[in-house]
């Protein structure tokens, strides 16, 4: 492993990194940046489904309980109930 993980800040961890970049700017340092070339797919495709209101308010608030998305808790409990449902 590199003893820097930032060739920047020459922090030693990703928290030290963020500290670093909590008080500086890119722009200070824009002659050490190097050109990177990348693809990103944004595709997501999201099928609605009706809940009843009163599921809604439990789920979210579960969810906040959670510190999760509603939309994060609902797919983890289909993801369970389709691996009991393969069992």
């Amino acid at each position: 492993m590199k003893k820097h993980k930032s060739s920047v800040s020459h922090a030693t961890s990703y928290k030290k990194i963020g500290e670093f970049w909590d008080t500086h700017d890119i722009s200070d340092f824009w002659d050490k940046t190097k050109e990177a070339s990348f693809e990103v797919n944004i595709e997501s495709e999201v099928t609605y489904y009706a809940v009843d209101r009163m599921l809604s308010e439990k789920i979210q608030a579960i969810a906040q309980k959670r510190g999760v998305t509603p939309d994060t808790l609902i797919n983890l409990w289909v993801q369970e109930k389709l691996q009991e449902q393969k069992a």
